[in-house]
């Protein structure tokens, strides 16, 4: 039996994880049930039906049950990829024997399940040769029913030292005919068992951000033409935490992160999308200030900058406790180093096409220029800066415009909310531009 990948995939911004059996309620199956049904952008790129930390050990053989019922029953309808997560651990052979069990019951044609089930996911993961004892079980378990060789993914979730140094063999170790790694999907990283692998302790128990771990996962993803994606962000009501949490991630080449309920699935499947206006920041100390847009000006309406207009072309610009006597072209270059633009979709597309268009008439580089108003306490200043774009140029600005048009034409259920959002004449163009 040959099984077919639900697709490939550029760009994951949202993996979910709902538990497969919750114990004492009349439908134990409720959670994935209600998972199964998510549509539009409540639901994720990658739905993970957890039968590992999710569900409690007495319930993970009814939890088999449960995805078993509930992906033969919705999956069909299911607008993201689906990749159980099961239970597995590099130190304990009755463990991964256990995970062995689960996704062999789990992908019986029998079932009815694993035509609509795209991977699994293995936690717990330790060394390369930990990675490739999963990977054999997987080939086992295609050859024990009949499935083309490397249809099911796998994906690992990060969460030791050991995991995070077998990061760097990837590269190397993928491809060899003595593996089928070229399976693997997702790297996950977990950093709450990997606090706790690593012994390490923050004063107030809660956890370290790990950037390091973050940049050595996205890293080791980028390497081997894999996909990063963070771990949880427990704090489920701080949604402005979670949104800077994405911005971080997304300086690192690391789109996706981890979901706990469909508000966080929302905000991580519209964050990495371009904005639908243009905004223009003021650089205050650390802090990026975005500015009041009104009638074609940039309006600051903070207390930590002040400009004063003192008469025969001279200013004073406060800015904290530093105070600067500056002309009006001095201002203007001061202003110009303070202030940076978040171009808007629409502006993306443009600068494309209109770059596509230099390019095809036989220019490598063409300047871009940005332009604006900025009034500080009444007084108003133009400033404008010029851009070169090149074709490298265009490239950075072209991997936003390819995350779109991976999720356009992956999630035709969220079509209609991204017109919503943009407009139907700037999705049409964003879709095509670089094409």
């Amino acid at each position: 039996m040959s099984v077919k990948r639900h697709y490939e995939r550029e760009f994951v911004r949202t993996f979910f994880t709902s538990p497969t059996a919750v114990e004492g309620e009349d439908d134990s199956a409720k959670m994935v049930k209600s998972a199964a049904q998510l549509r539009g952008m409540q639901a994720p790129d990658v739905w993970v039906p957890d039968n590992e930390d999710a569900t409690a050990p007495s319930m993970r053989d009814e939890g088999v049950e449960n995805i078993v019922e509930v992906v033969s029953e919705h999956g069909a309808d299911f607008p993201g990829e689906i990749h159980p997560r099961v239970v597995w651990h590099r130190e304990r052979p009755t463990t991964r024997y256990q995970g062995f069990q689960q996704m062999l019951e789990i992908a019986d044609p029998d079932n009815g399940a694993v035509e609509y089930i795209d991977g699994f996911v293995i936690p717990e993961v330790g060394d390369i040769d930990d990675w490739k004892k999963a990977d054999e079980f997987f080939t086992i378990i295609e050859n024990e029913h009949g499935l083309e060789e490397g249809s099911l993914s796998m994906s690992v979730i990060v969460e030791s030292g050991e995991a995070e140094l077998a990061l760097g063999d990837l590269r190397e170790e993928m491809g060899k005919p003595s593996n089928n790694l070229e399976r693997l999907f997702l790297l996950v990283d977990g950093e709450v068992d990997y606090t706790k692998d690593m012994r390490a302790m923050t004063p107030t128990g809660e956890l370290p951000p790990w950037p390091e771990l973050r940049h050595n996962t996205s890293r080791g993803a980028s390497a081997a033409g894999l996909i990063a994606v963070d771990g949880p962000y427990d704090d489920i009501r701080d949604v402005e935490g979670y949104r800077e949490r994405m911005t971080e991630n997304r300086a690192k080449g690391m789109t996706g992160i981890w979901s706990l309920t469909p508000g966080q699935v929302v905000e991580a499947n519209k964050a990495p999308l371009p904005p639908k206006t243009g905004s223009w920041l003021l650089q205050v100390g650390d802090r990026e200030i975005e500015l009041e847009s009104e009638d074609g000006r940039q309006r600051y309406e903070g207390n930590e900058v002040s400009l004063e207009e003192t008469g025969d072309g001279e200013y004073v610009l406060r800015v904290g406790g530093d105070e600067q006597q500056l002309d009006e072209d001095e201002l203007r270059e001061e202003l110009l180093d303070m202030t940076a633009y978040v171009p808007s979709m629409d502006d993306i597309v443009d600068s494309m096409e209109e770059f596509e268009a230099a390019k095809e008439a036989g220019k490598g580089a063409i300047a871009m220029t940005q332009a604006t108003t900025l009034a500080i306490d009444g007084v108003e200043i133009d400033i404008s800066k010029d851009r070169m774009w090149d074709e490298a140029t265009y490239q950075a600005a072209q991997t936003p415009i390819t995350l779109f048009q991976d999720v356009y034409e992956h999630r035709p259920d969220q079509h209609e909310e991204l017109e919503e959002m943009y407009g139907a004449d700037v999705v049409e163009r964003a879709t095509n531009v670089g094409n």
